[in-house]
């Protein structure tokens, strides 16, 4: 049973507790003959909506925090299972400290030293619960939604040394997820490719970047749409 619904049962059973305790109360005022005080009355329609309104709006303040625990726990978990859940592969790691998984196998020849390629990506943070701060979605000249894929030969130093030793060995068509630490990424080498397309995106990754404090591991899905 999930933490949520725990927290929901208990809240479930504290609203019968209340409004069993104010029938209690009821009986006991109605059946000592005491006329000096009125019984409460939990059958007035009024009165039970507003007990059964202030548990429901407790209820619903305590949602947000859960959801945020759930993406927390989620993101903290990321690369870094025991065993791999539902026999999926565990990520691999890499001599710099990368990590890759794979999702899909390509065909074809491989990613190398010296690769033209092609990638459909996107970016997160992960000390931020997996905000997207890169898109190549979001780089749409023509509008049609279709984003324009990153461009650059393998090497080249044009982009994070951690995202091009996590391309190795991709084929087209391939799918991976790469999780890039700060030593061979954004901490390092902050104004290398791929940089974000959207204010949005920017302010994101800034917020990470710019703050020693933060964890700047940040993490890529990516997929091979052309290599030469």
């Amino acid at each position: 049973m999930t933490r949520l619904h725990q927290q929901l049962l208990y809240i479930a059973a504290l609203a019968s507790a209340t409004l069993l305790s104010a029938d209690a109360l009821n009986i006991i005022g109605s059946s000592s003959g005491d006329t000096s005080h009125k019984p409460i009355t939990t059958n007035n329609p009024s009165r039970r909506n507003f007990v059964q309104f202030g548990l429901v709006a407790a209820a619903a303040s305590s949602m947000p925090t859960m959801a945020a625990n759930a993406v927390d726990a989620q993101f903290k978990e990321v690369g870094q299972q025991e065993r791999p859940p539902e026999g999926e592969t565990p990520f691999s790691t890499l001599p710099n400290g990368v990590q890759i998984k794979d999702f899909r196998q390509g065909s074809g020849s491989t990613v190398q030293n010296g690769s033209r390629v092609e990638l459909t990506m996107k970016g997160r943070l992960l000390n931020l619960n997996g905000v997207i701060f890169y898109d190549t979605k979001s780089n749409d000249p023509n509008g049609f939604g279709e984003g324009t894929p990153l461009q650059f030969t393998v090497g080249d130093k044009s982009v994070l040394p951690g995202l091009e030793s996590g391309l190795i060995g991709m084929s087209r068509g391939g799918i991976r997820r790469i999780i890039v630490p700060a030593e061979v990424g954004y901490g390092a080498f902050p104004s290398l490719e791929p940089q974000p397309l959207t204010d949005v995106e920017r302010r994101a990754l800034d917020s990470v970047v710019k703050n020693p404090r933060r964890d700047q591991t940040v993490m890529f899905d990516c997929k091979v749409e052309r290599l030469k």
